[in-house]
């Protein structure tokens, strides 16, 4: 009999995952993974949800009659996530939080800590699948839910993270998950999905950024170089966002969308959507990373530009074991310094890399 680590967040997800890894005759042990203190800076702001999704995971647990634990994770999201989270941030970028949790901590810190008591795999809720290969190397594949599928979100883990993960969710859509936590009278059976940054609860993040980033007033100037308003910290900004600006079009039927941002003179750019400026096809990325074997010097690939997006064509050329320039098919829009593109072949997760 395995022992195996199911990573239980409070939601119905990990909730159904830790159902199926028991109904497989596994010995399971519950792990809720606490990422943040109650009552610290995040309460001025909101309350954090972490107390009730962990007591959720808890009766689901009591319900399941698996152990259960609460693992601190505090120290290492912070160093791990909220630190490059806010740093990114604060240099103009866009990080994606999600992405860095997996990487260092779900499948990082949290893997390691459920291997040393004695767990031979972490299972969680994400919807994906894993396959094995004739050379006893593991993929993550598309799941049979498409719309929910969070491959995007796992470009980064290794092939050793990958060997220890479990899917139970591969084969199921939403639509069933629900129906196996009513059928087995779970707990969070009817419980809504949470949005947004994980550690956040229904906290903006520009309220969060607030309490790190002091504001820094500068220009609003528009493809002129014209100053057409004043804002109060580029980091509250992402490229491509239209509203907040507080600028009034002057044209009928069009609006103003930030387009760039100007660290050194602390200047906001914006032009209007119709001209088209947020359009590019050639991206150089950094910090690749494969899931499996290293991709090849020069290929065409898919990719997924953001999570949700459609699949994407691309001619993919390495210029260092580090940096790659990617070149789209279709001009894509919005693409902002910091956010992950994840690569595919077929419905086979490749990797990742972030735009410059």
């Amino acid at each position: 009999m395995r022992k195996i680590t199911v990573a239980m967040s409070g939601g119905v997800d990990s909730s159904v995952a830790a159902l199926l890894a028991q109904k497989s005759g596994d010995e399971v042990l519950g792990m809720y993974m606490r990422t943040w203190h109650s009552g610290d800076t995040l309460s001025p702001m909101g309350d954090c949800p972490w107390q009730r999704d962990a007591a959720d995971a808890r009766r689901v647990a009591e319900q399941l009659g698996i152990d259960f634990t609460i693992a601190n994770m505090i120290d290492f999201y912070r160093q791990l996530v909220v630190a490059p989270l806010v740093e990114g941030y604060r240099s103009g970028t866009t990080p994606n939080p999600d992405v860095l949790c997996n990487q260092f901590v779900k499948f990082g810190a949290l893997a390691e800590m459920a291997r040393k008591r004695g767990s031979q795999a972490i299972a969680t809720g994400h919807y994906c699948k894993k396959q094995k290969n004739f050379d006893g190397t593991f993929d993550i594949v598309e799941p049979a839910d498409k719309y929910k599928d969070q491959t995007y979100f796992l470009a980064y883990l290794k092939q050793k993270q990958i060997q220890l993960a479990e899917f139970p969710l591969a084969d199921l859509t939403k639509k069933e998950v629900r129906h196996l936590a009513k059928n087995a009278r779970l707990v969070t059976s009817e419980k809504k999905d949470s949005q947004g940054i994980c550690f956040l609860g229904n906290v903006k993040i520009q309220n969060f950024l607030a309490h790190y980033i002091p504001e820094t007033p500068g220009n609003i100037v528009n493809g002129s170089g014209k100053i057409v308003g004043r804002h109060a910290g580029l980091h509250n900004f992402t490229i491509g966002q239209r509203h907040g600006l507080g600028i009034p079009s002057t044209s009928d039927h069009n609006f103003y969308v930030v387009i760039g941002k100007d660290l050194e003179k602390n200047e906001l750019k914006i032009a209007f959507e119709s001209e088209k400026k947020l359009y590019k096809n050639i991206f150089k990325i950094y910090n690749l990373s494969h899931t499996n074997r290293p991709l090849e010097d020069r290929c065409r690939l898919c990719c997924r530009p953001r999570y949700r997006d459609p699949y994407q064509e691309i001619y993919f050329e390495k210029i260092s074991p580090d940096q790659a320039i990617i070149e789209f098919k279709t001009p894509q829009r919005a693409l902002s310094s910091g956010q992950v593109v994840a690569f595919y072949a077929d419905n086979v997760l490749l990797g990742g890399g972030i735009y410059a």
